[in-house]
């Protein structure tokens, strides 16, 4: 493949088919969360309305997240056998066909429809930007800057219009939650062009055909700086409203502050992947992102007035939102092509969304246990701190397997 004549540079002549792939690469990253986030605040709804216990209903907001830790791992060797466009054009088929089952109301149908769902997403979050990497590397911070946005944008859009779809509109649960499949309907049909111009696997030095990905120390760093930064974002989503109503404010505020704090990470998201890519090493972003995450977490422990809470949301947006783009972006900077950069996302979602899963439950182990959040706050710091350590060994300058390269 000839890069030269496939990039995004800003040469006054820009190929239809890289408008098309932009065009296909954003509105298959506005599916990747809107389909979880909508779920949230209809938990009531639909508890009401199935009679499921908390306990199923706590299973039901897990499950797209075990799904995305069994299927990410599956997702490069479906993208090597089959073409890592055909597999994504088949993942929003899944994703679309699961948002419909899960919408018709009947309970075995809510589970199996979810798990459709995890398996579409969890496929697209590792062979999206895999093709970025395989053809226009030299953009892949611009790009990750924009599927991070766009995925956050819509998380958030989502959560703030699910409750005004069932009640204001009228649409119910089942009918609110289905609307979302217009979504990824829409992503399939812009995908179509990309069938066509789908790439061959890249036939690979043996050095890398041979070494394990999983006795790679760096491999292994990224998925642990991807996994706690997961594990905190998702503890956030479920627990951050009741926290906050612990410490005196209302229950309609909280709902907002959390919508506030994902909006907060939207200009992270578009800016960390730029500024990594231009880094020979992406420690000082480390550092920012742990620095936010702890000044926000001090400022839950400690309470307040309204105001202040806002801000230390504020904060753990940035931290969030600056945390999943590089750890996006760490897939592409600490890879060779594109083969390994899906080898690597997989492994490290698989990895990550696995802790993201067991966060929140351990979370509300904690509250449970205790009565009170301060331990559960001291577990995100814990988090934190971890993510700064291993985010210190993977945003080093080199790439997997260089020293069986050299």
């Amino acid at each position: 493949m000839n890069i030269k004549n496939n990039t995004l540079s800003g040469s006054k002549h820009v190929p239809l088919s890289t408008w098309l792939f932009v065009a296909a690469f954003i509105i298959a990253a506005f599916n990747l969360r809107s389909a979880i986030t909508s779920v949230g605040p209809l938990i009531g709804w639909i508890r009401a309305d199935t009679g499921m216990s908390n306990t199923a209903i706590g299973l039901l907001t897990t499950l797209p997240l075990l799904a995305f830790g069994v299927f990410s791992i599956v997702a490069p060797k479906l993208g090597r056998k089959l073409g890592n466009e055909t597999v994504v054009f088949l993942a929003l088929v899944v994703l679309t066909a699961g948002i419909l089952l899960r919408s018709t109301g009947y309970l075995p149908a809510l589970f199996v429809g979810t798990a459709m769902i995890g398996l579409g997403i969890a496929i697209c979050n590792v062979l999206i930007l895999a093709i970025v990497k395989e053809k226009y590397p030299e953009k892949m911070g611009v790009m990750t800057g924009v599927f991070t946005t766009s995925m956050s944008l819509m998380a958030a859009l989502a959560s703030g219009v699910s409750i005004p779809l069932a009640e204001t509109v009228g649409l119910g649960w089942q009918k609110a939650l289905a609307v979302w499949a217009l979504l990824s309907g829409a992503g399939m049909l812009v995908w179509l062009p990309q069938l066509r111009a789908r790439q061959k696997t890249k036939t690979l030095p043996v050095f890398e055909a041979s070494s394990s990905l999983f006795r790679s120390p760096l491999a292994w760093q990224v998925t642990i700086f991807m996994g706690f930064q997961s594990a905190i974002f998702y503890c956030l989503i479920a627990w951050l409203p009741e926290i906050l109503i612990s410490r005196g404010v209302d229950v309609p505020t909280a709902g907002w502050l959390l919508t506030i704090m994902q909006i907060a990470g939207l200009p992270a998201t578009l800016a960390v992947p730029i500024l990594a890519v231009r880094l020979k090493s992406q420690r000082p972003i480390v550092l920012a992102i742990v620095a936010l995450y702890l000044i926000g977490f001090i400022g839950l422990y400690n309470g307040g007035s309204v105001a202040s809470l806002t801000l230390f949301n504020v904060l753990l947006g940035l931290g969030q939102g600056a945390g999943i783009s590089l750890a996006l972006t760490l897939f592409g900077l600490r890879t060779a092509n594109g083969v390994e950069a899906a080898n690597l996302s997989g492994m490290a979602q698989s990895g990550g969304y696995f802790l993201a899963a067991i966060g929140p439950l351990f979370m509300g182990y904690l509250f449970d246990y205790f009565h009170s959040w301060s331990p559960a706050i001291f577990l995100l710091v814990g988090f934190s701190l971890i993510m700064v350590v291993s985010g210190m060994y993977a945003t080093q300058d080199r790439v997997l397997f260089q020293k069986q390269a050299s």
